[in-house]
């Protein structure tokens, strides 16, 4: 069995999420989004899939918040007129930065890019660390206020 290194699983689960919460955005159904129909076809670790079902639950759970953060460091962008794959890196990213204090703040940023560069436009990756670089400041200035544990 070939044994695959933790930060890849975690890159994997991240990337499971987004094809899942992209998934119920596009359906409007935020009720349960799963990861189970990519497990199927991408055969996931066990550890990816507990760390995407995670970000899957946590984000579902605290949109809402995560969209008004968004709207407060990208006010010239409404949330409703981002492309879905921004809107979705950058909930999956905040969620990490607010709600997961085990994942460094910048392998979240830096996490959030990569998908914004293998999924998103070519302004996506700049868009995504422009936003998250401004929310940095105001983690760090007590603006936004972290959070222990998931809601």
């Amino acid at each position: 069995m070939i044994r695959v290194k933790f930060t890849d699983q975690r890159r994997q689960a991240r990337t499971a999420a987004l094809q899942s919460l992209f998934a119920a955005d596009v359906r409007g159904a935020w009720i349960g989004p799963q990861v189970e129909w990519l497990d199927e076809d991408e055969d996931l670790p066990e550890g990816a899939v507990e760390f995407a079902q995670q970000l899957i639950t946590g984000v579902a759970k605290s949109c809402f918040g995560l969209d008004t953060v968004i709207t407060r460091y990208a006010p010239a962008w409404p949330v409703s007129q981002l492309s879905l794959i921004d809107r979705n890196i950058l909930r999956i990213a905040l969620f990490e930065l607010i709600y997961t204090p085990g994942t460094p703040r910048k392998t979240a940023i830096n996490e959030a890019v990569e998908l914004a560069k293998n999924f998103g436009s070519d302004s996506s990756a700049r868009f995504v660390n422009g936003v998250l670089g401004s929310a940095m400041s105001g983690l760090e200035s007590g603006e936004i206020v972290p959070i222990e544990s998931v809601p």
